[in-house]
């Protein structure tokens, strides 16, 4: 049985104009901080959490590209119960998972994870982290709330 997937309309950032470009915008400018961790890995999970298939093809492939291992790629969903990832990894990770499923949790970051991510990552590259995980979820929510379809891009 074959399924023609359509997207509901055309992407949100495209029908307002100057999003594109302030998106891109702000990605460029939070780029410039470095990070212990590829940045790939958290926009992976966090689109795997919020059931954005157009987000996990894309930043799936980037870290194969990138070189990435295929475990490594293949284990991002199930990080805490694999040897892959590097202490600073799994707290950028842990980090994600919590700042994407804020409502499941009353303190949905715990000081023990704050803690535990300062560790890793100065003010900066913090600051950097959680401008990466909120963007990657404001993605994850225009691609899934309209439907958007792996491969039909025109970005």
């Amino acid at each position: 049985m074959s399924t023609t997937l359509t997207a509901r309309q055309a992407h949100p950032v495209f029908a307002i104009e100057g999003a594109m470009d302030a998106l891109q915008a702000f990605s460029k400018a939070n780029s410039r901080v470095s990070l212990p961790i590829d940045r790939e890995f958290v926009h992976l999970r966090a689109s795997q959490i919020n059931g954005c298939s157009v987000c996990v093809d894309m930043h799936a492939k980037a870290l194969r590209k990138a070189g990435e291992s295929e475990e490594r790629v293949f284990a991002v969903g199930a990080w805490r119960d694999t040897p892959y990832f590097t202490p600073a990894e799994r707290a950028a990770l842990a980090l994600t998972e919590a700042l994407t499923r804020l409502a499941d949790q009353t303190d949905a970051v715990p000081d023990e994870l704050w803690d535990e991510v300062s560790e890793h990552l100065d003010e900066q590259q913090r600051a950097a982290l959680v401008l990466d995980i909120a963007q990657i979820n404001l993605w994850n929510r225009l691609n899934v709330a309209t439907r958007q379809i792996v491969g039909q891009q025109s970005w």
